[in-house]
């Protein structure tokens, strides 16, 4: 089939599929929520990473030796422990944050994955990505309520998270290069669950019975929300499709509107058109690593 030609049936499925993993995204937000009533950050992170391990763990043992197989264990740890990073944060801001603020921090990363890119692999950067960069540094600040000061310790988390989750993206983007999908989301929740096990020595309490459910439900929807965005890049380019990804935000507004009456203030509003601004710009230099979600959420 000719560069550029696809089946309009490959494109709607793709959409379909890409626009299932959004909701099903935005769903785990909303159980995370739920979680972090009452449940402290550590174990919601520990049980979110221990879930996807156990969901993944029969791919790996029906694979065997050549499932786990590697000859880059360092880059799969160093991809694990920023992801880990990022999702602390991450979790942090959606028990602090209105539920849609929180999930731009997640949609906010590929602003800085070419600054990012450009540090780590030396690839090439333009004043417009340095631009985009900048304008979605802004956006990023304003949506963490800039009310209770402009470098206040939600900004500087959200910050903070969306530049570890850009740099867990490129090493994504370094491991593609030898490894198989699975195998890399294997690694980051099999790293990560054993990493966030280490504050459980002093976070660890029985939980209830719907605290359990929040938990194993949130780790459940993460993955089915990326076993969805894989399959949906099978059928269309990112390029194509990759703004879908960004219904998890009206997703996220929907269900925290119905659930707990919020709304996003002017800061948030004008952070979101930021950010959103940013994402345009870096577009046109390649649309295709810009579109992706962070698979370690």
């Amino acid at each position: 089939m000719l560069a550029g030609m696809m089946p309009q049936q490959s494109l709607l499925k793709g959409l379909a599929l890409l626009s299932l993993s959004a909701l099903l995204f935005a769903s785990m937000g909303v159980l995370i929520r739920l979680a972090s009533h009452t449940v402290d950050n550590a174990t919601v992170v520990f049980a979110r990473n221990l879930t996807g391990t156990l969901l993944l763990l029969p791919l790996a043992v029906a694979g065997g030796r050549r499932f786990l197989a590697t000859r880059v264990p360092l880059k799969h740890l160093w991809r694990a422990l920023v992801g880990l990073a990022a999702m602390y944060g991450f979790f942090y801001a959606i028990a602090h944050l209105p539920l849609s603020n929180a999930m731009v921090f997640t949609y906010s990363s590929p602003v800085f994955i070419p600054l990012v890119a450009w540090l780590f692999l030396k690839e090439k950067i333009t004043p417009l990505m340095l631009l985009a960069a900048a304008v979605g540094m802004v956006g990023v600040v304003l949506v963490a309520k800039p009310d209770q000061g402009m470098f206040n310790l939600l900004s500087l988390v959200g910050i903070s998270s969306s530049l570890l989750a850009a740099m867990a993206f490129v090493t994504v983007r370094a491991l593609t290069a030898t490894e198989p999908p699975t195998r890399i989301v294997f690694y980051f929740c099999a790293i990560a669950t054993a990493v966030s096990a280490i504050p459980m020595v002093w976070h660890w309490r029985p939980l209830t019975v719907d605290e359990l459910l929040y938990l194993g439900g949130a780790g459940t929807l993460a993955t089915l929300s990326q076993i969805s965005l894989s399959k949906a890049y099978g059928y269309a380019p990112a390029g194509k499709i990759g703004p879908a990804n960004y219904l998890a935000i009206i997703f996220a507004g929907f269900w925290a509107w119905i659930l707990w009456e919020e709304t996003p203030d002017p800061y948030a509003i004008g952070g979101m058109l930021l950010i959103f601004l940013a994402l345009l710009l870096c577009l046109p230099r390649d649309s295709v690593r810009s579109a992706r979600v962070p698979e370690e959420v």
